[in-house]
């Protein structure tokens, strides 16, 4: 009977290939893991800091340094993660060599609420607390803000960020009790009704085309009120 060996030896090898991976396997689950990595995604103006992160870790996992691979629950400290009001979304993973990694994507704030409380409106028009570590510059907001009931604020504190104009210019956005909007300029001693936020962008246009035309004549610093809140027209009251 004639032995193929062929047939033997890729039988062999692919013996050995199981062994070297269930082995290699092995190992990895039992490395520890080590000390945490942690990334900041996108800006660098950090609201939250490593240490704080890294308490988080710590917290959720009773210890995260030189324990084995297989013990962590990467979910929860996710979950973990997420759950701080700074934090937007948060990944982590253990890399082959042990070492833990957490990216962190921070919320961005684009208005700052100074009421009887204050916080910071991300951009996605939710809460976000303030930060010790650092201070954003955003317009305020002031005036009669429920935390419950951000959306008018909201939408023109995103106005303000989009439009260059305004995000020179722009320092605060009051809201008074029965929901009409105001602004007020930097370096202007005028305020600015919108009034509600119908026909939005054409107000902004309006009050663009009054800054500039007063800026070029001298007269900024004339004006008490300007009110955008008639159409095709920008009603302005003297000093």
């Amino acid at each position: 009977m004639r032995v193929n060996w062929n047939y033997i030896k890729m039988i062999v090898l692919l013996g050995i290939v199981v062994f070297l991976y269930a082995f290699a396997s092995v190992k990895n689950n039992v490395r520890n893991v080590t000390k945490p990595n942690i990334s900041f995604l996108g800006e660098n103006n950090l609201f939250i800091t490593h240490e704080t992160v890294s308490k988080l870790l710590i917290q959720n996992q009773d210890s995260i340094k030189n324990v084995p691979k297989e013990t962590l629950d990467l979910n929860v400290l996710e979950l973990a993660l997420n759950s701080n009001p700074m934090i937007k979304s948060a990944e982590v993973y253990v890399a082959v060599n042990g070492t833990l990694n957490a990216e962190i994507k921070q919320k961005r704030p684009v208005a700052r609420v100074n009421t009887n409380a204050s916080y910071y409106i991300d951009d996605e028009g939710g809460f976000m607390p303030l930060s010790s570590n650092y201070t954003a510059r955003v317009p305020l907001v002031t005036g009669y803000v429920e935390k419950n009931n951000l959306k008018h604020v909201f939408r023109v504190a995103q106005k303000v960020e989009a439009d260059n104009f305004l995000k020179q210019h722009v320092v605060e956005i009051h809201q008074s009790v029965n929901g009409a909007i105001a602004l007020r300029l930097r370096q202007c001693n005028f305020i600015v009704n919108l009034g509600s936020l119908k026909l939005l962008d054409k107000k902004i246009n309006n009050l663009k085309a009054f800054y500039k035309k007063s800026l070029k004549e001298k007269t900024l610093d004339k004006y008490s009120k300007v009110n955008l809140q008639f159409d095709n027209q920008v009603v302005c009251t003297k000093t």
